[in-house]
């Protein structure tokens, strides 16, 4: 595989967006979540400190940041802490996005810190699928990213495209994996070719396209069931051909899937993930044709050949990621020591001795994880290895991804509606921002927004009540009045039936919810849903009601937790300000507007720098002469002689200019 300095550039790039997407969509998101008197309180997770403890030893066991603002001397309460983390990554990664030596491994290493200490004390809210992967990418970031911070420019490393390498062995786990979960667990609607047909009624949040996706003929949803079984088992092994061309069909095949995921669904930022591991598919070549100057690097067929020899074995075998990855290590130390110098081959060899450590241990705890999806008996992996992955599984380096792999409604998507009531007689719906409720209004268009109640709303409705102890603490706070709850369920006060006084009753029916179809005629109906009731999810409560105490006693969440007094520092009162700006705002229109504001810099910097260009080119020549007159000491050496001849031949052909102008007079 050529060089791939463009493509890693594009995938950090796009790296620093995602982490800015996830901190300003969990940040909005925190009060209600996570505050004093939110649905699980963080305070209630708060481990017994200890001061005899060392740091790094309390690090190792509860790796999260969020502890260790007392030590550091903040005086903030966890929520605050909570925000402080997510602004600060926010803020970090908007930086990095605009500015290229931003984009450090220092900076993703803060950026992978932060999100991992937010995910440690998230419980089930940021326990999803697309929050592991966001933190072994980032991770993965880590290592591919340079050091810019620590010198002025950044340098061509030949481990690069080894650590690289790490980026399409995760995409290849990723894709392989949910494909064969998809039909290892046997679930009759992807081996009857029809999980397409109810995978839009039943994902998580469906967008407006999905209604028209669902409308679409039998036939052709089977049709697409089977492409996303090729795309998800056939295709993946394409990311290790020895034909680039192959390589660059599987990119854009896949590229084109996580498009249509963006547009059949609200999968939050998981799409655009996705996106940035195909990147690792790519070559320079490739994306300088995208840009409009591609310079083609002849290759001789010889060479050409033997590559494809050494690569063809990857293909058919299991050890598909072993002899890739070999391939790699091994062309990354031919590269250094093929360097001119000893010291530099000597430096060289010492940086890929590292990266090559690091890489192959990746790779290696990857295996287990990726073991439990393919079926494999630990019998056959290493003890050692095992025992390594479970001293850094709290880190959440590698996960096991299994993605959409089991439908598990076929006559419509199970949704849970909570219901209010003043006199335990009439009950009036409480309608969410996000997730299906009322059968006439439109599915929402929310992408990169991840609205995390109303997904875990989605996951809870599949099972019974007692599997989601979260439940029971968003209702005792909807009695309550909550108003940072009652934000997770609507911005705006008018919509939300109880903002003059907290309902007195609260229960919550289980529907089950199927998109409407066009009639004969071709005519659109009116409304967008089809429901029916199946039955009680929880049962009517009060506050003081037994059944309700019953259940926060069984589920540890006490019903007063003690609050820290508010604290009146300098930092506390610029998080409250920050806080009173945004939290009346849609969080999906927060996230456009940062959108908006990248693209724009960016537009605007592009429009400069093509202002500037022309200065730049006539520098960068005269500086490639400079430089050539560096590279060749004979041409410098010589002017004195040089300049003599051309003094001489330069007078000659004055005195004939002056003899033949007399002449001719």
């Amino acid at each position: 595989m050529g060089e791939t300095r463009l493509p890693r550039h594009m995938f950090l790039w796009i790296m620093t967006i995602i982490y800015m997407f996830a901190f300003a969509s969990l940040y909005v998101q925190i009060p209600g979540l996570y505050g004093n008197e939110g649905v699980l309180p963080v305070l209630q997770m708060e481990p017994h400190m200890s001061d005899s403890k060392p740091v790094f030893e309390y690090l190792r066991e509860h790796p999260s940041l969020l502890w260790l603002m007392p030590r550091l001397g903040l005086d903030l309460d966890a929520q605050q802490v909570m925000e402080l983390l997510c602004l600060t990554g926010a803020l970090l990664s908007l930086g990095a996005a605009l500015l290229e030596p931003l984009r450090d491994s220092i900076t993703f290493f803060c950026l992978w810190a932060l999100y991992l200490s937010l995910c440690q004390v998230g419980e089930e809210f940021l326990h999803f699928h697309w929050d592991s992967l966001l933190l072994e990418a980032g991770f993965l970031a880590v290592l591919i990213a340079p050091l810019n911070l620590l010198r002025r420019r950044s340098v061509f490393r030949h481990h690069d495209a080894m650590t690289f390498w790490l980026v399409r062995w995760l995409l290849f786990r990723v894709t392989f994996g949910s494909g064969v979960a998809k039909l290892a667990n046997h679930c009759p609607s992807w081996w009857g070719l029809t999980a397409a047909k109810h995978m839009v009624e039943t994902q998580g949040i469906p967008s407006p396209l999905s209604w028209f996706l669902r409308q679409l003929p039998d036939w052709y949803l089977k049709l697409v069931t089977v492409s996303i079984l090729v795309m998800e088992i056939a295709v993946p092994f394409l990311y290790f051909a020895p034909i680039r061309y192959l390589r660059l069909a599987a990119f854009y095949l896949q590229a084109a899937c996580q498009v249509q995921l963006m547009l059949y669904g609200n999968y939050g930022f998981l799409p655009l993930l996705s996106l940035a591991l195909t990147f690792s598919l790519l070559d320079d070549d490739h994306v300088s044709y995208w840009l409009g100057h591609s310079k083609r690097r002849a290759k001789t067929f010889t060479q050409q050949q033997f590559e494809n020899w050494m690569k063809l074995v990857t293909v058919p075998t299991v050890w598909v990621g072993i002899l890739s990855l070999t391939w790699e290590v091994v062309a990354a130390m031919l590269g250094c020591v093929c360097v001119r110098g000893f010291l530099w081959k000597l430096w060289g060899l010492v940086q890929w001795a590292v990266f090559a450590s690091a890489v192959v241990a990746v790779f290696t705890l990857s295996v287990v994880p990726y073991s439990s999806i393919m079926q494999i008996s630990s019998s056959k992996i290493l003890p050692e290895v095992k025992k390594a992955y479970s001293l850094v599984e709290r880190y959440r380096l590698v996960s096991a991804y299994r993605l959409d792999n089991k439908i598990n409604s076929v006559d419509g998507r199970p949704e849970i509606i909570l219901e209010g009531s003043m006199d335990k007689n009439t009950w009036t719906e409480i309608e969410f921002m996000y997730k299906p409720g009322k059968v006439d209004v439109a599915p929402p268009v929310v992408t990169p927004h991840l609205p995390r109640l109303d997904w875990q709303m989605s996951q809870a409705a599949q099972r019974t009540a007692e599997h989601s102890p979260w439940f029971t603490g968003l209702v005792h706070r909807l009695l309550h009045g909550n108003k940072d709850v009652v934000r997770l369920i609507q911005t705006d006060s008018v919509q939300y039936p109880f903002s003059q006084a907290p309902p007195g009753y609260i229960r919550a029916r289980l529907y089950k919810y199927l998109f409407t179809q066009t009639t004969q005629d071709g005519s659109t109906p009116k409304a967008w849903w089809r429901r029916h009731f199946v039955e009680e999810f929880y049962p009517t409560v009060q506050l003081g009601d037994p059944i309700l105490k019953a259940m926060l006693s069984q589920h540890r969440l006490t019903e007063q937790i003690p609050v820290q007094p508010s604290s009146n520092c300098l930092l506390a009162q610029v998080l409250q300000l920050v806080r009173g700006h945004i939290q009346a705002l849609p969080v999906h229109l927060v996230l456009w507007s940062l959108l908006a504001t990248v693209t724009s810099i960016w537009l605007l910097k592009t429009l400069v720098s093509g202002a500037l260009g022309g200065r730049k080119c006539k520098s960068f020549q005269s500086e490639s002469k400079v430089k050539k007159m560096k590279d060749h000491p004979a041409e410098r050496s010589a002017p004195a002689s040089i300049l003599k001849a051309e003094n001489e031949n330069s007078v000659e052909r004055r005195q004939d200019a002056d003899v033949s102008s007399r002449k001719r007079k």
